[in-house]
């Protein structure tokens, strides 16, 4: 049920000059946390022959597409650079998004080769898709070098109260792990592993609201590495223990697009992908953010404020200046809010179109027509 649909007690409306569009994360509030707003981008080709999943990426499309930048830290440039070269380059046509990714590795391992397992528990590739940008209902996919595949579907993310829904499949999918090294071998330095994804449209306009895959759509995407460390006990891999907790030492998370925290299931801090009718190899479309997004992210930063003040006071703000003084940001945009006992939604009126943009307390973004 939509907020809108409720008896609505209190009504703020403000607007305050003076806007940022890449936030930092130093906030005059500890308990509030603004990650910082600067997602990566991919102009998604479209194949001009069939695409033989196998691992390789040794088509012709594959060899024209461009390569994305390498892989960071999760936290970006809080951290280290990887110890290990990633990358992936994506393609699409009217029945698969295709997904490959190249990862360095000197030491290739794993373990779980039962579907659905938790296959980051072993160093694993990561997916995650959210064709309608709203943060609900998105997909993970995750597979390690044995091509052993978890895929499941988010109804919203974990911090807003919702489970994995585990059971679900991703019908016809197609996927392969090619390997230049051998697997499971601690004798040997190896290369790298390369993994390559057909993900079959129909599944994933299931949830897309709409934003089907097609010339121009803009979907929001972002790829995750985990990575344990190792060390070699009876000609084995075994993962590295601390000897102060007796346990793992913590995996390093490597991502295109960093989420500014350790925290893949932040999708509106996931990268954008574009798709293009222009074939693969042909000169780039140009990206341009649309404003949408930009309104959706001073939406966001209300979800964020109130978050913190419902955590300390049990019920969410009525005044915007009092979230304001928690460490938002000043809005260029006029932002109204509206509040129950229990809930809460703002918005946004996008002056360059038809539609407001709304955000409630569950994170999700969603427009409406001008009355």
């Amino acid at each position: 049920m939509k907020l809108n649909a409720l008896p609505l007690i209190i009504i703020a409306i403000i607007c305050c000059t003076g806007t940022s569009f890449i936030e930092g994360q130093n906030n005059s509030n500890s308990s509030l946390l603004i990650p910082p707003f600067n997602p990566k981008h991919y102009v998604c080709q479209r194949t001009s022959s069939t695409i033989n999943i196998d691992g390789k990426l040794d088509d012709k499309d594959w060899i024209n597409a461009a390569w994305s930048d390498e892989f960071v830290d999760i936290e970006g440039p809080l951290k280290p650079l990887p110890l290990y070269k990633t990358r992936i380059k994506m393609l699409w046509d009217e029945n698969y998004l295709y997904v490959a990714a190249e990862m360095e590795e000197p030491h290739i391992w794993a373990k779980l080769t039962q579907r659905d397992a938790v296959i980051y528990y072993d160093n694993d590739f990561e997916v995650f898709i959210d064709p309608d940008g709203d943060t609900h209902f998105y997909y993970e996919y995750e597979v390690n070098a044995f091509n052993t595949v978890w895929d499941l579907l988010l109804g919203k993310p974990y911090r807003d109260g919702a489970p994995a829904i585990n059971n679900w499949d991703i019908n016809g999918l197609k996927s392969a792990v090619h390997i230049d090294g051998t697997l499971n071998d601690p004798s040997d330095i190896d290369e790298k592993w390369c993994v390559e994804i057909a993900f079959p449209l129909d599944v994933l306009h299931e949830c897309s609201n709409g934003y089907k895959a097609e010339d121009g759509q803009i979907w929001r995407i972002n790829f995750s590495r985990v990575q344990w460390q190792t060390t070699v006990a009876s000609g084995k891999y075994q993962k590295s223990i601390n000897p102060e907790t007796n346990k793992a030492y913590p995996e390093n998370n490597w991502v295109w697009s960093p989420q500014g925290v350790i925290a893949m299931h932040q999708p509106e801090t996931w990268g954008f992908l574009l798709f293009s009718d222009k074939s693969s190899g042909e000169d780039e479309s140009d990206f341009i953010l649309p404003e949408y997004e930009k309104i959706k992210w001073e939406l966001r930063k209300v979800y964020y404020a109130q978050k913190a003040f419902y955590n300390t006071n049990k019920e969410y703000s009525s005044d915007l200046k009092t979230l304001i003084d928690l460490g938002i940001p000043k809005s260029t945009y006029p932002i109204a809010l509206y509040i129950t006992p229990s809930l809460f939604e703002a918005t946004i009126k996008d002056d360059s179109t038809a539609y407001t943009w709304h955000i409630n307390q569950e994170g999700k973004t969603w427009k409406t027509k001008h009355n």
